[in-house]
């Protein structure tokens, strides 16, 4: 498969600025594979869809403030930081993205609000990225409280106005858990608790897993044949009470949905030669594109994504190219609103 038949043409009044004012209230599209149809509904008629016994996979990640801005020393040049991963937790060593990265040279040193944190440049990753040793004398919990009261709510870069209040909580699912992702898993960002206890009382069973967003889920990709793009690495946790909950719904043939491609990718990563789903702790770099056999779910929420971008390979995969890209085409008649505050597409 190639990267060119990923391509299409999206009107930038498609891409969202801001979030529906109910999260479950977003509009949906579901995607029949079997029957090749496509339909319009709200967000929160997914619980039509699903049926006592089934599973939903959820992504319990959470995401931190990860966008800061400093002053480099001596010039004051302002100097856009976004954190990816700590490195090690005792010395304090990140992985990050500088803006401008020109600027920035090993040796350098970055002061953050009024000097309450400093950071050394100590190395070169990419043409953007550095790694950052924080030189702090507190303890972690005191460096990660600066981090959260220093920090931006990291929304994309494509939404031109400043970061709102209201971004904190609405760029993050109303179940996240596990701190560690510099991006939500926009999927989950429809579920409200009053839908999700809806859902319960339907007796849908929830299985979290966790997934910590990071960069390997928006590079971009760079190369005409896709088996040749490698994804970044991210952490990934599967619990052995979800494989339990996922194992049994598989023997009783109820349904699975993943709500989202990261949690997607993360029951992919570990699975067993007879199609069941095995506990795991560690990373993937599981790149998933058509054509390619899904093992444990049947059926999976997800946003609309960006032309050529890796979460609309794997949907095609998921639902099949071309009723894939015909659902898309339609998306874009229907202004339909596009990627991490839009609309939804549920395919069954």
């Amino acid at each position: 498969m190639k990267l060119s038949k990923f391509k299409f043409e999206l009107p930038d009044e498609l891409l969202a600025e801001r979030p529906a004012e109910n999260r479950d209230e977003s509009r949906l599209m579901v995607v029949n594979r079997k029957d090749g149809t496509i339909e319009h509904k709200m967000f929160k008629d997914i619980v039509g869809y699903l049926n006592k016994g089934d599973v939903m996979l959820m992504n319990d990640t959470k995401v931190f403030p990860a966008r800061l801005y400093g002053n480099k020393e001596k010039t004051g040049a302002k100097i856009e930081v976004f954190l990816l991963r700590e490195l090690n937790a005792e010395n304090l060593l990140w992985d990050v993205l500088v803006d401008p990265a020109r600027k920035i040279r090993i040796g350098n040193k970055l002061y953050f609000g009024d000097d309450d944190l400093v950071a050394e440049v100590i190395d070169n990753t990419t043409s953007r990225g550095r790694t950052l040793r924080f030189l702090f004398d507190g303890t972690h919990d005191e460096f990660k409280k600066i981090i959260e009261t220093l920090g931006e709510t990291p929304i994309p870069k494509y939404i031109k106005r400043a970061v709102e209040p209201e971004d904190e909580e609405r760029y993050q699912t109303v179940y996240a858990k596990n701190e560690g992702a510099v991006a939500a898993p926009t999927a989950g960002l429809h579920f409200s608790k009053n839908l999700l206890k809806r859902l319960e009382i339907n007796g849908i069973e929830f299985a979290p897993l966790t997934l910590h967003v990071g960069l390997g889920t928006f590079r971009s990709v760079e190369v005409e044949d896709l088996t040749k793009h490698k994804m970044d690495s991210e952490e990934i946790h599967i619990p052995e009470e979800t494989v339990e909950i996922v194992n049994n719904a598989k023997k009783r043939k109820n349904k699975i949905l993943a709500v989202g491609t990261t949690s997607m990718r993360v029951v992919e990563t570990s699975v067993s030669t007879d199609g069941f789903l095995k506990p795991y702790s560690g990373w993937t770099n599981k790149f998933i594109f058509p054509p390619y056999d899904f093992s444990i779910a049947d059926m999976m929420v997800t946003n609309f994504h960006m032309p050529e971008s890796t979460l609309l390979m794997m949907t095609a995969a998921f639902g099949g190219y071309d009723l894939i890209m015909e659902a898309y085409e339609t998306a874009i008649k229907e202004k339909y609103r596009f990627y991490s505050y839009g609309d939804a597409m549920l395919i069954i």
